[in-house]
Formats: C-alpha cells, structure tokens, sequence
C-alpha cells in the first residue's frame, strides 16, 4: 500500500468546467451512426424518429453535452444537400474512407438534429474544407440557421420551420491529412476565407472551430494561431482550435484491447499523461497570440485507438473497452478540468461501436462500457468551478512516467465533487486529503474498479458497474483507500 498526500483548496479557483469539455463524437463510421445511434423509424428496435431509445436513454443520463458530427474523415467528403429532403431521394455514396461501405444518407441534418433535441445537447457540426466549396459551407449554416431565405424555405420545405441554433462550426477536419495533406500556410488562409463567409443569421451565434494539429505539432499550432488571432476589428476569427490525440502504448503501435501486458499497461498510462504536457505546450503558444483567452482550445478527438476486434470489418474500427480505458478516460477528464481556462470543449472517439465508445450495440441488445461509467462518475463537474487540487507524485509502476493518482476537483452549487483514478495494478493508494477552504459535513463516494482487462459484452453487461464507496471525512480531512485499477468520484457536503 501507497501512503498519498493530498490537499484541495475551494478559494483558489483555475476557472468554470464548461460542459462541452464531456462532449463526443460521432462519424459515419463502421457501426456508429447505422445500428448504433439510428435505426430508422420503422425498426423494431424501439425508436424516436429513427433514433435508438436505449441510447437516447443512454446519453441522457451522463448528460451529454455536444455530439462532433459528421465527422472525421467522413466530413471531408460529405456534402450536405445529399442528406436533407425526403429519404427515397437522398444521394447515396461510397464511404471510401471507412470499409468501402454504401451510405444511404438517410441520417443527415434534420436526424442529427433531432437527437441533439432529444438529449438536450448543443449542436457542434464539421464542415468540408477539404472537398467542398465555401459556398457550400456558407450555405449549410444559412439552411439551418436563417428565416426568410431560400434556403430556410427549403428547410421548411423539408418539415423544420423554425430555424436551429448552432453554436459550434468545425471549419474542416484534419486538413493536414485526410482533410486535403495542407501545409499549415495553406489551411491558415482558407479557414479565412470561409471564416468570412459563413455568417451569423437570426441572432445565432457561431463559434467558428479551427482545424488545429496533430498531437505535437507545435508549428501548426503556431501558423495557425498567428493567422486567426486577429482579424475583424481586431477580434479572433476562430472561437476555438481543434487538437487531435490518441492514446497508444508506443505510438504509432496498436495493441489489443483486452488482451495486453502489464508493460502495456504502464506504457498506455505514459501516453494518457502525455496529454497533460501537450496541454501545457500548445497553451502556452496560444497564450503569446491570444493573451485575454478568447481562443478556446478543443481536443476534438481523444481517447484509446486499439486494434480491432478479430473477425471484424477493420474499416470499422470496432473494439472493446476494459478497465485500462477507462483510466484512460479518468486521467485525460481529470487533465481537462485542470486546464479549464483554456480548454473550451472535448470529444471522445467516438459515442458508440467505434473506438473508444461508450456504448456497444448488437441488433436490439446494448452495452455500456467501463468508460461510459467514467463519463457517470465524472458528470457532476459540467459547469463547476475548477479549484486547485494537490497530489504527491508517486509513480505508478517502476521505469514510467505515469503517476500513481489522477485528480481533480470542482464545487458547484455548494457540493465539491472530487475525481480520482489509481493506475497502479498491484498497490493500494491510502489517501489523506486536507480540504480548505470549504466546510463539509458528510461525504459520500462512488467508484469503478475490478481487474484491468475486465470488460462489458452482451453476455456479461455487468461485469464493470459502478458501486458504493466508503470515505471518511473528519475535521476537515478526508481518507480513503482507493484500490487498483480504479476510479472513484467523492462528494463533500
């Protein structure tokens, strides 16, 4: 057993969590969109205008606050007139970016839509820098957006009177890969141009999203940040900037979800931390153009890209989800809370089937993952206030980087909620924790735990739940005795 000190401090706050930073995402990819999130309305499959009732269920209760759609690579190719109008008329496509499979198109704005309305989250759409037109963005935004147009005409026409607000628009995706192999140059000037054209209609304000770099790509960041910090009346032109990160044992290495080694472990949980540096680097370039923070920074795709699972389409990206990523997934929302003043919002890859996904579907049948739990125990954070949270930095394992105890702490409303993730496989963490500055009188705890490659499927959907926890809090200090492989949410009252 490992001896950790922490401490909490209520008065010294880093910043509000915004809710968007537990946002996903959601590509037309493999089996997320089609027999993951949408069925159609006339699937036995109990539904809500096409959409999968467990899953609305589903996202409702983790409070789900932005879905990134439609993509990804996918968005790079989709032209969104092909997904409006009536089903028997809509365009179909190849997906030659993931499996080779036909798209129907039957899922498209007024779909995407209507789930955002079902679970009460904040529509965040990706538009085509890479294969499309800045007539064709322009307009997207105008269909959903403007009253009294042509095409606000057309979407009435299409069964939507009243115009939607959209407060997130991605200009592009990847566009230094999949998204047209751009310099940072080039793309630093077309996000300009596009910037400039996709206007705010009917009072809706739009947040226009950046495509930043990939993972360490502090130059791209650079260029980027540079061309949008100024430009109308002095004023930024992007409202964020969009990092990518994956989470890999060695990159670019791919192991197996549930079937790895202890050093894997410990090397994937390097990786998860690395985040935190990322973080601290491309903050910092962003502070020296942007000093008043009016440029949020977005992580918006995030999370563990294993191999697939044996027997499956390996253009759709399908894999399990075990206690590992689940850690994963603790330590980077853990990392996001603490950078709040800079990060604006995050999308974990991706919401069901593919990736990391929260959810896993087979016909009828639904699961939620170890990592879903996460995104459970961590939901009361959304719109709390950031504070300063201290943590003795013993190392998980022997030879890596990767600490022992991933934390981070928020109150909000007059409840401090308190996050916290063991990585080590072997060692019990004795926690005692000095909390200042804010007078509880009780505590209670939730927590996730069980053997690191313990995963959910459809025959087991149990396996790795949440459960009841016992803290202690005593004259201002909290203990407890966090086990392996686990993560747990404390609340103070």
């Amino acid at each position: 057993m490992k001896h950790i000190s922490m401490l909490v401090n209520a008065r010294d706050v880093i910043a509000r969590i915004r809710p968007e930073i537990y946002g996903h995402f959601a590509e037309h990819l493999g089996r997320c969109i089609y027999g993951g999130i949408f069925v159609g309305e006339n699937s036995p499959i109990p539904n809500v205008k096409g959409i999968r009732k467990d899953v609305i269920d589903a996202f409702r209760h983790i409070q789900v606050p932005t879905i990134r759609w439609p993509g990804g690579c996918f968005a790079e190719e989709y032209h969104w007139q092909d997904g409006v109008g009536p089903l028997e008329n809509r365009k179909k496509m190849v997906n030659i970016n993931w499996g080779a499979v036909v798209e129907d198109n039957s899922f498209g704005t007024h779909e995407y839509m209507a789930l955002c309305e079902l679970i009460g989250s904040r529509p965040y759409i990706n538009g085509n820098v890479g294969s499309g037109t800045v007539q064709e963005m322009a307009e997207w935004v105008e269909y959903m957006t403007a009253v009294g147009t042509p095409l606000a005409e057309q979407r009435k026409a299409n069964g939507q009177a009243e115009p939607w607000k959209v407060p997130f628009l991605g200009v592009g995706n990847e566009n230094w890969g999949c998204g047209g192999e751009m310099t940072a140059e080039t793309y630093a000037a077309e996000f300009r141009r596009y910037a400039a054209f996709c206007r705010e209609h009917n009072g809706n304000h739009l947040c226009r999203i950046a495509c930043g770099p990939s993972s360490a790509d502090f130059g791209w960041m650079e260029t980027v940040m540079k061309a949008i910090s100024k430009g109308w009346g002095g004023y930024p032109l992007a409202g964020g900037i969009d990092l990518h990160y994956y989470t890999m044992p060695i990159h670019p290495k791919m192991d197996s979800a549930t079937q790895f080694t202890d050093a894997e472990h410990y090397a994937t949980m390097d990786s998860a931390f690395y985040c935190d540096e990322l973080l601290t680097r491309h903050t910092g370039i962003m502070d020296r153009y942007d000093p008043e923070n009016k440029v949020g920074l977005i992580i918006g795709e995030w999370g563990c890209w294993h191999e697939v699972e044996p027997g499956t389409n390996p253009g759709f990206l399908y894999q399990q989800n075990a206690m590992r990523d689940a850690l994963v997934a603790a330590i980077h929302l853990n990392i996001f809370n603490r950078h709040a003043k800079r990060v604006m919002m995050a999308n974990l890859a991706q919401t069901v089937n593919v990736l990391q996904a929260i959810l896993l579907t087979d016909g009828d049948q639904l699961v939620k993952t170890p990592t879903y739990y996460v995104f459970d125990l961590y939901k009361a954070h959304q719109n709390g206030a950031a504070v300063y949270c201290y943590t003795d930095d013993e190392k998980a394992a022997e030879g890596y980087k990767a600490p022992m105890i991933s934390s981070s702490c928020s109150v909000k409303d007059g409840v401090m909620t308190l996050t916290l993730a063991n990585c080590s496989l072997t060692e019990e963490a004795a926690i005692d924790c000095g909390v200042h500055h804010f007078a509880a009188t009780e505590a209670s705890a939730r927590i996730l735990t069980g053997d690191v490659r313990a995963f959910n499927d459809f025959d087991h959907p149990e396996d790795v739940v949440i459960r009841p926890f016992d803290v202690t809090l005593t004259g201002g200090r909290l203990t407890l005795t966090l086990p392996p492989c686990s993560v747990a949410e404390v609340t103070l009252r």
